[in-house]
């Protein structure tokens, strides 16, 4: 195991203790350890074909029964980049990075297939294919930021385009029974504003044999993971208020706590999905 895949293990577990007895490591496993959310990004030009080259990744991943379910969108005018941070909380980096893409769930494209084939496509209105159609658009693109970070490039999820989804459908041109699941912002990391790898909760917390255990069981590791995300959030001067327990309790609190995202099936309902 590299010293690097080590360090980068103290950081996502806080101690240097938390390392898997596997001897087989390697460059891609050292990177995945080693992700961080990068929202400040140099104003440099990405390589030729990136583009190309992490939709060739994506759609590498996994899709259920092979329907790839999913479509993505590169979105590069400017103007069109800032009303979108805006529809996102006014995320700076959307305007800011070197490619945004937009990961749809698309059951549009599978629906015209099945009508240009003369056949009917009633078991689109069904939940289970909108699910399908999330996980799959997911997959693509954990495999394409998975790729970007490989090459150097930084990356950050944005999933606040779930809190406008009708405005960010008629931005980007959206037919029905396509929906925005999330952004994904790409570029070359400021170096001199360096991003750190986030602490994630104790593997016995998220780790559970043969059947789901008993909350008690992890209470101690959440309180010593809260004491943890404590000192990585002065240390980012994130401004968090209360511990890691008490934000996200505070985050499903009530509907409102939602930031918009409560009233999602409704405006899936208007975007053309059925969702029986």
């Amino acid at each position: 195991m590299s010293n690097r895949a080590l360090e980068h293990l103290g950081e996502r577990y806080g101690s240097d203790g938390a390392a898997p007895r596997f001897e087989q490591w390697n460059p891609v496993i050292e990177s995945l350890l080693g992700h961080r959310s990068v929202r400040r990004y140099a104003q440099k030009p990405l390589p030729e074909g990136t583009l190309e080259l992490l939709v060739a990744a994506a759609q590498s991943a996994p899709s259920s029964s092979n329907l790839q379910l999913w479509s993505v969108l590169s979105v590069q005018d400017v103007e069109r980049r800032r009303r979108l941070s805006e529809l996102a909380g006014g995320q700076a980096h959307v305007r800011e990075c070197g490619l945004f893409l937009v990961w749809l769930a698309d059951l549009r494209r599978l629906g015209d297939v099945a009508s240009h084939r003369g056949v009917g496509h009633e078991g689109l209105d069904y939940l289970e294919m909108f699910v399908m159609a999330v996980v799959d658009a997911a997959l693509a693109a954990q495999n394409a930021l998975v790729a970007a970070e490989s090459l150097g490039l930084g990356t950050v999820y944005i999933g606040a385009l779930r809190n406008h989804p009708e405005a960010v459908a008629a931005e980007l041109g959206l037919p029905p029974q396509v929906f925005a699941t999330f952004g994904l912002c790409v570029g070359w990391p400021d170096p001199s504003v360096p991003a750190n790898i986030k602490p994630r909760l104790p593997r016995e917390v998220v780790l559970h044999n043969e059947q789901y255990g008993a909350f008690e069981r992890s209470v101690g590791a959440i309180e010593a993971y809260d004491q943890l995300m404590d000192r990585f959030y002065a240390k980012e001067r994130m401004g968090v208020q209360g511990s890691w327990s008490r934000h996200s309790a505070a985050r499903v609190e009530s509907a409102q706590a939602l930031r918009g995202r409560d009233r999602l099936r409704a405006a899936l309902l208007a975007m053309g999905f059925r969702l029986q």
